[in-house]
Formats: C-alpha cells, structure tokens, sequence
C-alpha cells in the first residue's frame, strides 16, 4: 500500500484517565465484527472491571449511540458504510465539541491523519498499533 505508516499520532490537549482503575465508557465504531470482538479484549485486559463498551457498526449508528450515551472515549475506524468514521468524527465533535475520538484505522497516511486532525479527534493510530491505545488514555 501506498503510504502507509505504523506511527501513532497524538493529537495536543488530548484527555487522559487518572489510572487503569478509573470508570470509563467505551464507543468502538468498527464495521469488522472481529476486529470490534478484539478491541473489547484489548480494553477488557487493560481496563477489567471498570469500564463499559458500546458497539457501532458503522458511523451513522456511532452517531446516533453517542447522542444517547455520551461515552468517555470513542474508538472510530474510518472505512465504514454508509457514514464513514471522519463524517461521524465530524458530526459528534461539532454537536459534542469536548467528545474524545481516537481513530484506529489501516489507512494511516499524511492526508487522511491531516483529515483526522482538522475533524478534531485527539489521537490517529494504526490498528496494529492497538497498543497504543493505553498511552492515549493514561500517561500524563
């Protein structure tokens, strides 16, 4: 693939949880069943016991569970159906200006981290570096 970069960026006056043990709400927006089932694991092995996840399957329903339940973090793919998750980056920070998005994606080039950015989200990682995730949430 052209591009493609395994750099995680973090975006500045991005949000973090005090600790581990820190009650947290989880959005993940992933259109991939699967890949949804191993970020739950992730959190789970990261976060157990304190935390509670809900599952879109694409941008428009992350939307739409973002209104209702106002999650601490969301975990937004981009490539999604019928709404991509940058359109729902979009829209949730616009109506929810402090909501906190991290994307995960496979699409981890200069334009689409540039978009990301301009969205407002508060950190680009590539799924395979899903580990990341746990320096966005707690370190200072």
């Amino acid at each position: 693939m052209k591009n493609r970069r395994s750099r995680s960026t973090f975006f500045p006056e991005t949000y973090r949880l005090r600790s581990p043990e820190s009650a947290v709400t989880f959005l993940i927006a992933e259109d991939s069943a699967r890949m949804r089932a191993s970020i739950k694991r992730f959190l789970s092995t990261r976060i157990p016991n304190h935390h509670t996840i809900f599952e879109a399957s694409d941008g428009s329903e992350a939307v739409e569970l973002y209104e209702r339940e106002h999650p601490d973090w969301v975990l937004m793919d981009i490539m999604m159906e019928p709404m991509d998750g940058l359109a729902a980056s979009r829209r949730i920070i616009s109506a929810h200006p402090d909501a906190k998005i991290i994307i995960l994606t496979n699409f981890a080039d200069k334009h689409t981290r540039q978009a990301a950015e301009e969205a407002g989200v508060r950190a680009f990682l590539p799924k395979e570096q899903l580990n990341d995730i746990t320096s966005v949430l707690f370190e200072h």
